[in-house]
């Protein structure tokens, strides 16, 4: 019987825990890591492999693709694929997979540290503080507070969801936009279906959920961020494109907006000139949303799942491109 060959081309910066390979092993996979840099690298290293998993996946691209004539399968660690060739692996019959699951605690628990940052003033009064500045002026705008607000959502998967378990507690009416989800799922999650547009207007703390797809980008843009309430607060651990960040930077300059968290930007790293760095009333964090202590053994071990059930012969429990049809059968 032909074993299976996974190649790990780009791992995330550690080694490959022994229990891993152990699993793969077991799960008759012949298992290669190495860290690749050009296409070059992956013709040399996955040419043969019927797998490839990547943590980054900016190695990969659609003319990469061709470089792997038996490859039916692609791991995604983390829940964005935005920087795999979706189409491109779909037209090949490979099946991308990804992992949301690793980062939905972490992430979730992120956003809501953002909103508390902000609302509280925290990385301010923090600086303040350490200045020498004993009990500043009241810097704590009308409005932000919890109880009583309307927390707007634009996509409800995982994390999303999480976010509005965690805040319930705090008396927040929860409104949700996801087009790709019946009224009554939304309902029956304790949140309100709504309209963008509503959703924008209604919301003093919106949040971002949604993937980065053609049709989300700049998806909160000059037009979504004048629909917003004049004390809300813009929450995006998303991807960095979703918002237009030149409008953005106008909104809070000119006040259609009152505040701002951020985990991710446009361009990552972020240009040290970018204007939202000078803002007092912006929360920055360096795209680290789904770190945590657990978050790393999490995505291996999802990831390792899914790696022995495409080598069963097996969809694994999390894959985006849903109309693939598999270059190699798959139950």
């Amino acid at each position: 019987m032909k074993r299976f060959k996974a190649v790990l081309l780009e791992g995330a910066g550690y080694p490959v825990p022994a229990w891993a390979a152990e699993i793969l092993a077991q799960a008759n996979v012949d298992f290669v890591a190495v860290e690749c840099r050009s296409a070059d690298d992956v013709r040399r290293h996955a040419a043969d492999a019927d797998l490839v998993w990547v943590w980054g996946g900016t190695l990969l691209t659609p003319e990469v693709l061709a470089f792997l004539p038996q490859c039916g399968a692609i791991i995604r660690t983390g829940s964005g694929t935005d920087n795999v060739p979706v189409a491109a692996a779909t037209e090949r019959g490979i099946v991308v997979a990804n992992t949301p699951e690793a980062h939905n605690d972490a992430v979730s628990n992120h956003v809501i540290g953002l909103l508390f940052a902000v609302i509280r003033n925290l990385v301010v009064l923090d600086r303040r503080t350490r200045a020498g500045q004993w009990r500043p002026a009241r810097i704590f705008p009308s409005g932000w507070h919890l109880h009583g607000q309307t927390l707007g959502l634009v996509g409800f998967g995982h994390i999303s969801r999480l976010v509005a378990k965690k805040l319930s507690g705090f008396d927040v009416r929860t409104l949700v936009f996801d087009p790709f989800l019946a009224p009554e799922v939304i309902s029956a999650a304790g949140a309100q279906p709504a309209a963008l547009d509503d959703l924008l207007a209604q919301s003093d703390f919106v949040s971002l959920h949604c993937p980065l797809t053609p049709q989300t980008h700049h998806l909160i843009g000059e037009r979504e961020l004048q629909r917003m309430k004049p004390q809300a607060i813009l929450i995006n651990t998303a991807r960095g494109p979703v918002v237009d960040e030149p409008a953005l930077a106008r909104a809070l300059t000119e006040k259609w907006i009152a505040a701002a968290g951020l985990d991710v930007f446009e361009q990552e790293p972020p240009d040290p000139a970018n204007p939202l760095f000078g803002m007092d009333n912006v929360v920055l964090t360096p795209h680290t949303a789904g770190e945590s202590d657990e978050d790393r053994n999490l995505a291996y071990q999802l990831s390792v799942e899914s790696v022995v059930a495409f080598a069963q012969g097996k969809f694994p429990r999390s894959y985006v491109n849903r109309g693939v049809k598999p270059r190699w059968p798959l139950a």
